[in-house]
């Protein structure tokens, strides 16, 4: 999840130049969420933001409107990545809904086992940002909500009992892990959340 910069060059007849700079609105997307990830999104400010990524306050504003647009817009990157994720993780075992959730949760573990993960960086936000009219309220609520009717549909295609109880209770389970490798760390009880998710599955199927 964390985004190291990259510097690039090009090699051309034994001169080395630098790369042309990447746009300023891009340097500070990148910036913003290595930083809202590593340290939360209350304890990066603005000031921090432009100068890590190489530009002012100035030029800031000129790209985004405040920093609550800008932690809006991070979330929405941070949901599409997740649905990229999900989606071919599923597409791998296309056909097989109960392969698809145990692999789903073997990545979950995989990943959030990773020493430099920080858990889910929309539930991550969903603590720290309270205030309902915030402009990533919305973005956390949707993804969420999406992510329970796929648990709950997955649920229906592997024809479990109580299928909306079983994708319920996975969705606890995911979420739960999530936030277990926040406090406890990779070796806490995120390293078992594939084989809880397939004992639950278990206890609706067999």
């Amino acid at each position: 999840m964390n985004r190291p910069k990259k510097t690039q060059v090009l090699v051309e007849e034994g001169v080395i130049s630098a790369a042309p700079k990447s746009r300023v609105r891009d340097r500070i997307m990148q910036t913003a969420a290595d930083l809202f990830y590593r340290h939360g999104i209350r304890a990066v400010g603005v000031d921090t933001i432009a100068c890590e990524a190489g530009t002012n306050k100035m030029s800031f504003y000129r790209n985004f409107a405040s920093k609550d647009d800008l932690v809006a817009e991070y979330l929405r990157g941070e949901e599409r990545e997740g649905w990229l994720c999900w989606d071919a993780t599923l597409a791998a075992h296309a056909g097989n809904p109960r392969l698809q959730v145990e692999s789903l949760f073997d990545m979950l573990v995989k990943n959030t086992c990773d020493v430099d993960s920080r858990g889910c960086p929309l539930a991550n936000a969903a603590v720290e940002i309270t205030e309902l009219d915030h402009p990533a309220r919305p973005v956390i609520e949707k993804f969420k909500a999406e992510m329970r009717r796929r648990f709950q549909q997955l649920a229906r295609e592997m024809n479990a009992r109580e299928p909306e109880a079983l994708g319920d209770s996975l969705m606890l389970l995911w979420e739960g892990a999530y936030l277990t490798r926040v406090t406890m760390g990779e070796h806490g009880p995120v390293q078992r959340a594939a084989k809880a998710a397939r004992a639950l599955i278990a206890a609706y199927t067999d």
